[in-house]
């Protein structure tokens, strides 16, 4: 066989890097991989970074809170977190979570103390919030499904009638601004305020809308035909699902690529002080991944 014939043979043999499979090259930090960075919970959810880079996390059933530090040291937050569920910082540096054991958004200060912001709309006692994102002008979306919990014995029966999403105004106005979901579940919106994404978990969609002034959404497209637990946002504006993998989109709706995890992943954020790792929960463990993109 000829020099020229082999080196044809030889390119036409060698498989091409899918569509798919490059921007994972550009994505993720050459040659890091997915990497178990604490294990034994129960059911881990609601990861938020710090101001100084740490990771907030709840590892639910068990009631707590915890830390991770990005030596890999985890360190426990509080162990009575009100069955926090998904969490955000707000510009106080408080943690504020969506706190299911009473069905409310609570604060927590960084010395232990807490305050409910919102438990009830329009008279009735909300059904459970499960996600949150904090806008830049401080107003809190949430969304708010339902899930049966046995433990739940607040004495409130009324509870609402509609799974929807809120937003909790800067004036600690609650107002429900998406009411046609079957089961809303993440959410989260760009660092401008300009766009919230939103999951309809149960018909396995997530919808775009635009943030209006006044805090309600317009312009509702769909923007990816899969439902997701938990969801985050990166600086170039690649949008992070948690389903059966990490499934990682572009601001336009284009899939790029697919994290596998060895765990079912629940939420994932950035962590760390240069913000560019993937922090992610996934039942019993959370897991990390060093990354080229940052997250804000």
């Amino acid at each position: 066989m000829s020099k020229i014939l082999l080196i044809l043979f030889i390119f036409a043999a060698t498989p091409s890097l899918t569509a798919k499979e490059k921007p994972k090259l550009k994505l993720i930090a050459k040659g890091e991989k997915v990497t178990k960075a604490g294990g034994g919970y129960l059911f881990t959810e609601g990861p938020s970074v710090a101001p100084d880079g740490r990771v907030f996390f709840t590892d639910q059933p068990n009631n707590k809170i915890e830390i991770w530090s990005e030596n890999d040291a985890i360190t426990t937050f509080t162990g009575s977190g009100e069955r926090a569920n998904g969490t955000f910082f707000n510009k106080k540096g408080e943690l504020v979570a969506c706190a299911d054991l009473h069905n409310r958004l609570v604060a927590f200060s960084m010395d232990g103390q807490q305050r409910i912001l919102a438990e009830n709309f329009e008279g009735l006692h909300l059904n459970g919030p499960n996600d949150l994102w904090i806008a830049p002008n401080g107003g809190i979306y949430f969304t708010d499904p339902y899930y049966h919990r046995k433990y739940w014995e607040t004495g409130h029966k009324e509870l609402q009638s509609v799974r929807g999403v809120y937003y909790l105004n800067p004036k600690g106005k609650v107002i429900r601004v998406i009411d046609d979901f079957q089961q809303p579940n993440g959410l989260i919106g760009t660092p401008d305020g300009k766009i919230l994404y939103v999951s309809d978990i149960n018909d396995k969609k997530i919808w775009k809308y635009s943030i209006q002034p006044d805090g309600s959404l317009g312009n509702k497209i769909l923007f990816a035909p899969e439902g997701s637990d938990g969801m985050t946002i990166d600086k170039k504006g690649n949008v992070y699902l948690t389903n059966k993998a990490v499934s990682v989109y572009d601001a336009k709706g284009e899939h790029l690529v697919r994290i596998e995890i060895p765990e079912q992943p629940s939420n994932v954020c950035f962590g760390g002080k240069k913000r560019n790792i993937l922090f992610v929960t996934a039942r019993t463990s959370v897991f990390t991944l060093k990354m080229n993109v940052k997250g804000n």
